[in-house]
């Protein structure tokens, strides 16, 4: 209900806010990848056409709110990110879809991307130490 609510609210006030679904196409795109399912299964399923899934995936192309809804319950993504968008305002687009990403991983992927996050840290003090 919140969010036809915040929804109906943009409209009335005219906002032109734009949200980045860039996030939320990689995300598709791995769960569904996880999944083995083409674009046209999926597509299939929500009762689109493949290039649909193909821009939302590719371009983060908005995929309005049915689609959106369908998705996000069918790959058990979290979506407050992308509803509630100004918590992390500031933030680049780049770092929107690496939490996207991190927040589809398992507890052996979270320990590989702590790694290579440490080896970084400890490579950019070696070249400011140089």
């Amino acid at each position: 209900m919140k969010c036809t609510i915040l929804l109906v609210d943009m409209k009335m006030n005219h906002s032109t806010k734009k949200f980045d679904f860039h996030g939320l196409g990689l995300a598709i795109k791995k769960a569904r990848e996880e999944r083995d399912w083409t674009q046209s299964y999926v597509a299939e399923l929500v009762g689109r056409d493949s290039r649909t899934i193909m821009n939302i995936e590719n371009k983060g192309q908005y995929p309005g709110f049915g689609i959106f809804v369908k998705l996000v319950i069918m790959f058990d993504i979290p979506a407050n990110q992308f509803i509630h968008a100004d918590s992390s305002q500031g933030e680049s687009s780049c770092r929107k879809q690496i939490d996207v990403l991190l927040s589809a991983m398992n507890e052996k992927e979270f320990i590989v991307m702590r790694a290579i996050a440490e080896a970084l840290k400890k490579s950019r003090e070696t070249e400011v130490s140089e």
